[in-house]
Protein backbone atom coordinates (compact mmCIF):
# COMPACT_ATOMS: atom_id res chain seq x y z
CA UNK A 1 0.00 0.00 0.00
CA UNK A 2 1.14 3.40 -0.49
CA UNK A 3 1.05 6.97 1.05
CA UNK A 4 -2.77 8.31 0.27
CA UNK A 5 -2.06 11.73 -1.20
CA UNK A 6 -5.09 12.63 -3.25
CA UNK A 7 -8.96 12.69 -2.55
CA UNK A 8 -9.40 9.81 -5.37
CA UNK A 9 -7.04 8.16 -3.38
CA UNK A 10 -8.71 8.30 -0.05
CA UNK A 11 -11.99 7.53 -1.86
CA UNK A 12 -10.66 4.03 -3.36
CA UNK A 13 -8.75 3.24 -0.06
CA UNK A 14 -11.98 3.84 1.31
CA UNK A 15 -11.56 6.53 3.74
CA UNK A 16 -14.05 8.82 2.22
CA UNK A 17 -17.09 8.49 0.90
CA UNK A 18 -17.49 8.33 -3.13
CA UNK A 19 -19.16 11.45 -3.14
CA UNK A 20 -16.75 13.55 -1.01
CA UNK A 21 -13.89 13.39 -3.15
CA UNK A 22 -14.77 16.20 -5.57
CA UNK A 23 -15.28 18.78 -2.50
CA UNK A 24 -12.53 17.92 -1.14
CA UNK A 25 -10.13 19.07 -4.64
CA UNK A 26 -10.05 22.19 -3.43
CA UNK A 27 -9.03 21.72 -0.13
CA UNK A 28 -6.43 19.24 -1.15
CA UNK A 29 -5.17 22.20 -3.87
CA UNK A 30 -4.54 24.27 -0.53
CA UNK A 31 -3.43 22.17 1.92
CA UNK A 32 -1.13 18.90 1.48
CA UNK A 33 -2.45 15.30 2.21
CA UNK A 34 -0.84 12.25 2.54
CA UNK A 35 -1.52 9.38 4.99
CA UNK A 36 0.52 6.58 4.88
CA UNK A 37 0.26 3.12 5.03
CA UNK A 38 0.99 2.79 8.73
CA UNK A 39 -1.67 5.30 9.96
CA UNK A 40 -3.90 4.41 7.09
CA UNK A 41 -4.43 0.85 8.83
CA UNK A 42 -5.13 2.03 12.34
CA UNK A 43 -8.21 3.60 11.15
CA UNK A 44 -11.95 2.61 11.37
CA UNK A 45 -13.63 2.71 8.22
CA UNK A 46 -16.99 1.85 10.23
CA UNK A 47 -16.92 4.63 12.80
CA UNK A 48 -17.69 8.36 10.55
CA UNK A 49 -16.33 9.97 13.71
CA UNK A 50 -12.86 8.17 13.59
CA UNK A 51 -9.96 10.38 15.74
CA UNK A 52 -7.63 8.86 13.69
CA UNK A 53 -9.13 9.66 10.21
CA UNK A 54 -10.11 13.37 11.32
CA UNK A 55 -6.58 14.20 12.38
CA UNK A 56 -5.61 13.34 8.64
CA UNK A 57 -8.56 13.00 6.17
CA UNK A 58 -9.13 16.83 4.69
CA UNK A 59 -12.10 18.11 5.28
CA UNK A 60 -14.41 21.06 3.42
CA UNK A 61 -14.50 23.04 6.67
CA UNK A 62 -10.23 23.40 6.29
CA UNK A 63 -11.76 26.02 3.64
CA UNK A 64 -13.36 28.39 6.34
CA UNK A 65 -10.62 30.74 7.00
CA UNK A 66 -11.78 32.65 10.37
CA UNK A 67 -10.60 36.04 11.15
CA UNK A 68 -8.61 35.37 13.80
CA UNK A 69 -6.62 33.00 11.84
CA UNK A 70 -3.44 33.24 10.71
CA UNK A 71 -0.54 31.89 8.13
CA UNK A 72 2.29 31.94 10.62
CA UNK A 73 -0.28 31.97 13.99
CA UNK A 74 2.93 31.25 16.23
CA UNK A 75 5.13 34.32 14.75
CA UNK A 76 7.97 32.04 13.59
CA UNK A 77 8.81 34.96 10.81
CA UNK A 78 9.59 37.44 13.55
CA UNK A 79 11.85 35.42 15.28
CA UNK A 80 14.43 33.69 12.05
CA UNK A 81 17.61 35.85 11.75
CA UNK A 82 18.38 33.47 8.66
CA UNK A 83 16.83 30.83 7.05
CA UNK A 84 15.87 27.54 8.70
CA UNK A 85 16.57 29.39 12.42
CA UNK A 86 13.68 30.38 14.44
CA UNK A 87 15.28 32.02 17.80
CA UNK A 88 12.42 32.83 20.33
CA UNK A 89 13.75 32.16 23.58
CA UNK A 90 17.15 32.71 24.36
CA UNK A 91 18.51 29.72 25.31
CA UNK A 92 17.39 27.35 22.12
CA UNK A 93 16.38 27.85 18.74
CA UNK A 94 14.24 26.01 16.19
CA UNK A 95 16.53 24.35 13.40
CA UNK A 96 13.59 23.71 10.37
CA UNK A 97 15.92 21.00 8.22
CA UNK A 98 13.39 20.39 6.44
CA UNK A 99 9.70 21.29 4.74
CA UNK A 100 8.04 17.99 3.96
CA UNK A 101 6.28 15.74 6.61
CA UNK A 102 5.47 11.70 6.10
CA UNK A 103 1.90 12.87 7.32
CA UNK A 104 -0.02 15.94 6.96
CA UNK A 105 -1.86 17.01 10.16
CA UNK A 106 -5.11 18.96 9.30
CA UNK A 107 -4.92 21.21 12.41
CA UNK A 108 -0.56 21.95 11.53
CA UNK A 109 -0.30 25.32 12.85
CA UNK A 110 2.71 25.63 9.84
CA UNK A 111 0.39 23.79 7.20
CA UNK A 112 1.18 27.45 5.17
CA UNK A 113 4.80 26.13 5.01
CA UNK A 114 5.20 22.52 4.15
CA UNK A 115 4.21 20.37 1.57
CA UNK A 116 5.43 19.85 -2.19
CA UNK A 117 4.22 23.54 -3.09
CA UNK A 118 7.33 24.27 -1.18
CA UNK A 119 10.81 23.75 -1.17
CA UNK A 120 11.60 19.95 0.41
CA UNK A 121 14.20 21.22 2.71
CA UNK A 122 17.24 23.43 3.17
CA UNK A 123 20.01 24.10 0.70
CA UNK A 124 23.80 22.96 1.82
CA UNK A 125 24.25 26.73 2.02
CA UNK A 126 21.95 27.57 3.90
CA UNK A 127 22.52 24.59 6.43
CA UNK A 128 25.73 26.27 6.40
CA UNK A 129 24.27 29.62 7.54
CA UNK A 130 22.43 28.24 10.28
CA UNK A 131 24.85 26.30 11.69
CA UNK A 132 26.81 29.19 11.46
CA UNK A 133 24.19 31.35 13.17
CA UNK A 134 24.31 28.69 15.88
CA UNK A 135 28.07 28.46 16.53
CA UNK A 136 27.93 32.41 16.44
CA UNK A 137 25.66 32.56 19.35
CA UNK A 138 27.13 31.02 22.86
CA UNK A 139 23.75 31.85 24.32
CA UNK A 140 22.25 28.95 22.76
CA UNK A 141 22.40 25.59 25.16
CA UNK A 142 19.71 23.41 22.63
CA UNK A 143 18.91 22.87 19.09
CA UNK A 144 15.59 21.09 18.00
CA UNK A 145 15.16 19.95 14.90
CA UNK A 146 11.76 20.79 13.52
CA UNK A 147 10.52 21.61 9.75
CA UNK A 148 8.32 19.46 8.38
CA UNK A 149 10.07 16.51 9.65
CA UNK A 150 13.35 15.98 10.28
CA UNK A 151 13.23 12.28 10.45
CA UNK A 152 12.15 12.20 6.85
CA UNK A 153 15.59 12.94 5.92
CA UNK A 154 18.44 10.35 5.67
CA UNK A 155 20.14 8.46 8.35
CA UNK A 156 23.03 10.14 6.23
CA UNK A 157 22.13 14.07 6.25
CA UNK A 158 20.55 13.61 9.43
CA UNK A 159 24.32 12.28 10.92
CA UNK A 160 25.85 14.96 9.33
CA UNK A 161 23.74 18.15 10.95
CA UNK A 162 23.48 16.12 14.25
CA UNK A 163 27.76 15.75 14.03
CA UNK A 164 27.51 19.43 13.29
CA UNK A 165 26.06 20.66 16.38
CA UNK A 166 27.84 18.74 18.10
CA UNK A 167 30.64 20.19 17.58
CA UNK A 168 29.51 23.55 18.79
CA UNK A 169 30.89 23.81 22.06
CA UNK A 170 28.13 25.67 23.81
CA UNK A 171 25.26 23.46 22.20
CA UNK A 172 24.80 21.07 25.15
CA UNK A 173 21.56 19.27 23.83
CA UNK A 174 19.95 18.34 20.86
CA UNK A 175 16.17 17.67 20.36
CA UNK A 176 13.98 15.95 17.64
CA UNK A 177 10.34 17.14 16.80
CA UNK A 178 8.88 13.85 14.54
CA UNK A 179 5.23 12.16 13.86
CA UNK A 180 7.44 9.81 11.93
CA UNK A 181 7.67 6.87 14.46
CA UNK A 182 3.82 6.87 14.67
CA UNK A 183 3.42 7.83 10.43
CA UNK A 184 5.82 5.76 9.30
CA UNK A 185 7.43 3.25 11.68
CA UNK A 186 9.06 1.10 9.51
CA UNK A 187 11.73 4.03 8.71
CA UNK A 188 12.75 3.91 12.67
CA UNK A 189 15.89 1.59 12.13
CA UNK A 190 18.72 -0.12 13.21
CA UNK A 191 20.73 2.62 11.37
CA UNK A 192 18.07 5.51 12.12
CA UNK A 193 18.62 5.35 15.60
CA UNK A 194 22.61 5.22 15.61
CA UNK A 195 22.26 8.33 13.30
CA UNK A 196 20.68 10.13 15.95
CA UNK A 197 23.05 9.41 18.73
CA UNK A 198 26.11 12.03 18.91
CA UNK A 199 29.12 11.34 21.41
CA UNK A 200 28.70 13.65 24.41
CA UNK A 201 25.51 15.41 23.30
CA UNK A 202 21.81 13.79 24.40
CA UNK A 203 19.42 13.51 21.73
CA UNK A 204 16.20 13.64 23.29
CA UNK A 205 13.58 13.27 20.35
CA UNK A 206 9.61 14.62 21.20
CA UNK A 207 7.03 12.32 19.52
CA UNK A 208 3.79 13.43 18.74
CA UNK A 209 0.27 11.47 19.23
CA UNK A 210 -2.64 12.34 20.23
CA UNK A 211 -4.52 9.39 20.48
CA UNK A 212 -3.89 6.18 22.24
CA UNK A 213 -5.08 4.49 18.47
CA UNK A 214 -2.23 5.51 17.16
CA UNK A 215 0.30 3.59 18.81
CA UNK A 216 -0.39 -0.15 17.13
CA UNK A 217 2.15 -2.56 16.87
CA UNK A 218 3.74 -1.27 14.40
CA UNK A 219 4.37 2.02 16.23
CA UNK A 220 5.08 0.80 19.32
CA UNK A 221 8.05 -1.75 18.33
CA UNK A 222 9.51 1.65 16.51
CA UNK A 223 8.93 3.47 19.86
CA UNK A 224 11.16 0.88 21.45
CA UNK A 225 13.59 0.89 18.89
CA UNK A 226 14.18 4.30 19.92
CA UNK A 227 14.38 3.76 23.72
CA UNK A 228 16.43 1.02 23.56
CA UNK A 229 18.83 3.10 21.51
CA UNK A 230 19.32 5.19 24.58
CA UNK A 231 17.11 8.50 23.24
CA UNK A 232 15.38 9.93 25.50
CA UNK A 233 11.12 10.37 24.69
CA UNK A 234 8.95 12.73 25.75
CA UNK A 235 5.17 13.29 23.79
CA UNK A 236 3.77 16.96 22.26
CA UNK A 237 -0.18 16.15 22.08
CA UNK A 238 -2.84 18.42 20.49
CA UNK A 239 -6.16 19.26 22.27
CA UNK A 240 -8.58 18.73 19.05
CA UNK A 241 -12.16 18.35 19.39
CA UNK A 242 -13.31 15.16 18.71
CA UNK A 243 -10.34 13.71 18.83
CA UNK A 244 -8.91 14.07 22.44
CA UNK A 245 -11.23 15.84 24.25
CA UNK A 246 -12.12 13.70 26.82
CA UNK A 247 -10.82 12.81 29.95
CA UNK A 248 -11.34 9.43 29.01
CA UNK A 249 -9.66 9.63 25.79
CA UNK A 250 -6.23 11.56 27.76
CA UNK A 251 -6.01 9.04 30.60
CA UNK A 252 -5.68 6.33 28.07
CA UNK A 253 -3.51 8.28 25.92
CA UNK A 254 -0.88 9.58 28.60
CA UNK A 255 -0.71 5.95 29.89
CA UNK A 256 -0.36 4.57 26.74
CA UNK A 257 2.59 6.77 26.27
CA UNK A 258 4.05 5.87 29.58
CA UNK A 259 3.74 2.54 29.11
CA UNK A 260 5.78 2.84 26.14
CA UNK A 261 8.34 4.81 27.91
CA UNK A 262 7.50 8.14 26.87
CA UNK A 263 7.31 11.32 28.99
CA UNK A 264 4.09 13.42 28.40
CA UNK A 265 5.43 16.77 28.35
CA UNK A 266 3.11 18.94 26.63
CA UNK A 267 -0.72 18.92 25.74
CA UNK A 268 -1.05 21.77 23.31
CA UNK A 269 -3.71 24.37 23.09
CA UNK A 270 -4.49 24.39 18.92
CA UNK A 271 -3.12 27.34 17.49
CA UNK A 272 -5.07 29.78 15.37
CA UNK A 273 -3.71 27.92 11.84
CA UNK A 274 -5.76 28.60 8.78
CA UNK A 275 -9.12 26.32 8.46
CA UNK A 276 -8.86 24.85 11.42
CA UNK A 277 -11.70 25.66 13.68
CA UNK A 278 -13.68 22.76 13.52
CA UNK A 279 -10.80 21.42 15.59
CA UNK A 280 -9.74 23.63 18.34
CA UNK A 281 -11.43 23.68 21.92
CA UNK A 282 -11.68 26.68 24.17
CA UNK A 283 -8.93 26.96 27.04
CA UNK A 284 -11.99 26.20 29.32
CA UNK A 285 -12.45 22.80 28.01
CA UNK A 286 -8.55 22.14 28.40
CA UNK A 287 -8.58 23.51 31.50
CA UNK A 288 -11.13 21.43 32.96
CA UNK A 289 -9.41 17.96 31.32
CA UNK A 290 -6.31 19.00 32.84
CA UNK A 291 -8.23 19.15 36.16
CA UNK A 292 -9.91 15.76 36.02
CA UNK A 293 -6.61 14.08 34.52
CA UNK A 294 -5.05 15.25 38.19
CA UNK A 295 -6.95 12.86 39.75
CA UNK A 296 -7.26 10.38 37.76
CA UNK A 297 -3.38 9.59 36.72
CA UNK A 298 0.05 8.75 38.17
CA UNK A 299 2.27 12.53 37.99
CA UNK A 300 4.23 10.65 35.01
CA UNK A 301 1.52 10.80 32.96
CA UNK A 302 0.48 14.26 33.48
CA UNK A 303 1.66 16.96 30.42
CA UNK A 304 1.44 21.20 30.99
CA UNK A 305 -1.47 22.72 29.44
CA UNK A 306 0.20 25.09 27.22
CA UNK A 307 -0.86 27.97 24.57
CA UNK A 308 1.65 29.28 22.07
CA UNK A 309 0.72 33.21 22.39
CA UNK A 310 -0.28 34.42 18.74
CA UNK A 311 2.38 37.08 17.17
CA UNK A 312 5.49 34.99 18.28
CA UNK A 313 5.22 35.54 22.15
CA UNK A 314 6.09 32.00 23.08
CA UNK A 315 4.24 29.45 24.92
CA UNK A 316 2.32 30.36 28.59
CA UNK A 317 1.12 27.37 30.53
CA UNK A 318 -2.78 28.01 30.80
CA UNK A 319 -3.94 24.75 33.19
CA UNK A 320 -6.09 25.08 35.87
CA UNK A 321 -4.59 27.19 38.97
CA UNK A 322 -4.84 25.04 42.20
CA UNK A 323 -3.39 28.12 44.55
CA UNK A 324 -5.23 31.14 45.67
CA UNK A 325 -4.43 33.69 48.12
CA UNK A 326 -6.93 33.50 51.31
CA UNK A 327 -5.49 36.90 53.50
CA UNK A 328 -1.54 38.41 53.67
CA UNK A 329 -0.71 34.77 55.15
CA UNK A 330 -2.88 31.95 54.22
CA UNK A 331 -3.60 30.17 50.90
CA UNK A 332 -6.57 28.00 49.46
CA UNK A 333 -4.74 25.15 48.11
CA UNK A 334 -7.41 22.90 46.03
CA UNK A 335 -7.02 18.62 45.90
CA UNK A 336 -7.64 16.65 43.34
CA UNK A 337 -10.87 15.95 44.04
CA UNK A 338 -11.98 19.78 44.19
CA UNK A 339 -12.01 20.16 48.06
CA UNK A 340 -10.23 23.22 49.26
CA UNK A 341 -7.87 23.71 52.14
CA UNK A 342 -5.84 26.61 53.93
CA UNK A 343 -2.48 26.45 53.73
CA UNK A 344 -1.06 27.06 56.30
CA UNK A 345 -3.40 24.99 58.45
CA UNK A 346 -4.96 27.18 61.51
CA UNK A 347 -3.79 26.09 65.10
CA UNK A 348 -5.70 23.41 66.37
Amino acid sequence: MKTLRTPEELRDAGLIAPERAAALADVAARYAVAIPPALAAVIDRNDPNDPIARQFVPDVAELDVQRQENADPIGDAAHSPVEGIVHRYPDRVLFKLTHVCAVYCRFCFRREMVGPNHPNALSAEARARALAYIAAHPEIWEVILTGGDPLVASARRLSETLRGLAAIDHVKVLRIHTRVPIAAPETITPALVRALKVKGKPTWVAVHVNHAGELGREQRTAIARLADGGLPLVSQTVLLKGVNDSVETLEALMRALVECGIKPYYLHHADLAPGTAHLRTDIATGQALMRALRGRVSGLCQPDYVLDIPGGHGKAPVGPAYLASADDTHFTVTDFTGQTHVYPPDDQ
